[in-house]
């Protein structure tokens, strides 16, 4: 039987650990540090330790082996526990290919990375299939299943059960070529996603897609997709973005590092990902999660409502407005301050944001206490209902996938970094945001995540209306995602945001409702309680400043 690969932990005092590979042939690699280090420090056998792939995932599978280790018996220690052997195996699978290594090679797209690179062939494949390494991201590939093909399938470490395609052929990206290419106008994004290569993956996908739109990074998909860790590791905690294979590596560390408060990001999806992909949206990486976040949502479309020659402004909708014919609202709003501007609309969540305002109507201006929700609350938890009142059951719930609010919150935050890849791929130099409710929550991520990007187009100014934001955030990065400013028109007559959204986010005040109230320099609170009523009220009740 042929010896395994050995994937050790060690604890190296009270804050730093290290995981040591042994590979069958007995090349080492050291990987240590603590766990709020995103990049460990690396010893041994160059052939295990310049492999990104490797090297994260033994630092991922060593933080989480670290968490288990030291958090209380529960859940989440369980849950670490999962993860860590996950990576482990991973790390482990990659240590043996390394031994096999030869001295051929050819040159292709990855479909990990996203990149056209060398892959080295290994000199024992698995049964008939031929296995290679890439020697950009260091994940497994072999050659794209579709008939004449020459693009790289990512791989695995185990036998080839069924037919690995590529990301063209599993419509992951449009295209290798066609990823990194702008489209033009806003209104021609439909050109850029349509593929240029029929789906013959269908529902054999272990990757991308089918992961964000599940709305989580699952820890096994960090080796079929590092590219997802290449999209987070564009963001450097200096501003500077990382390329390549560096941000392949870089962004891996950050997925396996416990949670945001030590220092990493976990194996969190959905708003995890948001804001930390700029530095990707125009090439390849940010394609593939602009497609994959775009094709979770078939209602996602964007409509030109009225051209013009200023700087092009897009709106979003948010609760109680999506699916409502609003065109004729929003060109009054906008065409008050920009007469000359184009206005976009963006449509998405719809299902979403529908069963979210069937719970925000019930609210009829009465405190959330007095409501009657039980057919919501029986969905939810029967002890939250008793704990929290009848509405708050319904959008804590303990099954996050039958919770109509974190639903569609992330499904505004998953929207809000697909409309920045596709504005970072026209031609404008400029544009302006607005948004209502959730859709605000889309204008700012939008912004955000633009803010990250070296070659995007400038934000001006962005109106947020009713925003469904938590106050408690950083705002830094928001307060740089613009090169004007930042209005938010809050109400204190806001009862969806001042019960509905503080009773879904445990206690926290929305700035729809009371405010940033910040100190940074381009972020305005105004007051509109005097002309705004309620929730529904701003788009015919505010003029933007």
């Amino acid at each position: 039987m042929a010896q395994s690969a050995e994937v050790v932990f060690r604890s190296l005092g009270p804050r730093e650990f290290e995981c040591e590979v042994r590979s069958p042939d007995g090349l080492t690699m050291r990987c240590n540090g603590a766990l709020g280090d995103l990049e460990p420090r690396v010893l041994g056998d160059d052939a295990l330790g310049t492999n990104p792939a490797l090297v994260h995932n033994a630092w991922a599978f060593a933080k989480h082996d670290h968490l288990d280790r030291t958090l209380p018996d529960g859940d989440e220690r369980a849950s670490h526990r999962v993860q860590a052997s996950a990576h482990r195996k991973i790390a482990a699978g990659i240590a043996e290919l390394v031994d096999k290594l030869g001295t051929t090679s050819k040159t292709s797209w990855c479909s990990a990375c996203f990149t056209r690179s060398d892959h080295r062939r290994l000199t024992q494949g698995f049964g008939t299939v031929p296995a290679y390494l890439c020697t950009s991201c260091g994940s497994p590939t072999l050659g794209c299943a579709g008939p004449g093909c020459p693009n790289m399938a990512t791989r695995g470490a185990g036998a080839v059960l069924v037919p690995r395609y590529c990301a063209e052929h599993r419509h992951e990206i449009p295209g290798f070529d066609k990823a990194s290419a702008n489209f033009g106008a806003l209104e021609d994004y439909h050109e850029f996603l349509k593929f240029e290569r029929r789906d013959l993956a269908r529902g054999s996908r272990i990757a991308t897609v089918s992961i964000l739109s599940a709305g989580a990074l699952a820890t096994v998909a960090l080796f079929a997709a590092p590219a997802i860790g290449g999209a987070i590791g564009s963001l450097s905690i200096a501003g500077g973005g990382y390329t390549g294979a560096a941000a392949s590596s870089y962004g891996l560390a950050l997925l396996g590092g416990g949670s945001i408060a030590a220092g990493g990001l976990g194996m969190a999806g959905g708003t995890a990902v948001v804001a930390a992909v700029g530095g990707a949206l125009g090439g390849a990486l940010g394609g593939s999660v602009t497609t994959a976040y775009i094709g979770a949502d078939k209602s996602f479309n964007i409509e030109l409502i009225k051209p013009g020659s200023g700087v092009p402004v897009v709106v979003a909708n948010g609760l109680f407005s999506e699916g409502a014919d609003t065109r004729s609202d929003w060109k009054k709003l906008v065409r008050g301050r920009y007469p000359d501007s184009p206005i976009y609309r963006v449509h998405w969540g719809s299902n979403d944001l529908g069963d979210l305002a069937a719970m925000a109507k019930t609210l009829g201006g009465q405190p959330a206490a007095a409501f009657g929700i039980k057919g919501l609350a029986a969905k939810a938890t029967k002890a939250g209902a008793n704990k929290l009142g009848p509405l708050a059951p319904a959008l804590v719930a303990a099954t996050l996938a039958k919770n109509p609010w974190h639903t569609a919150r992330v499904k505004a935050d998953r929207t809000g970094v697909a409309l920045a890849g596709l504005l970072a791929r026209t031609d404008a130099k400029s544009y302006i945001l607005v948004g209502h409710s959730l859709g605000a929550r889309v204008a700012a991520t939008a912004a955000e995540t633009l803010a990250r990007s070296k070659s995007r187009p400038k934000i001006e100014t962005v109106h947020l209306l009713g925003a469904a934001i938590g106050s408690g955030g950083d705002w830094r990065l928001l307060d740089k995602a613009v090169t004007g400013a930042v209005y938010n028109y809050h109400s204190s007559n806001d009862l969806v945001l001042k019960y509905l959204y503080k009773t879904a986010q445990a206690g926290q005040t929305a700035v729809g409702f009371a405010g940033f109230r910040t100190d940074f320099a381009r972020i305005h609170d105004h007051d509109v309680s005097g002309h705004v009523s309620g929730h529904s009220s701003y788009l015919d009740n505010v003029q933007l400043i």
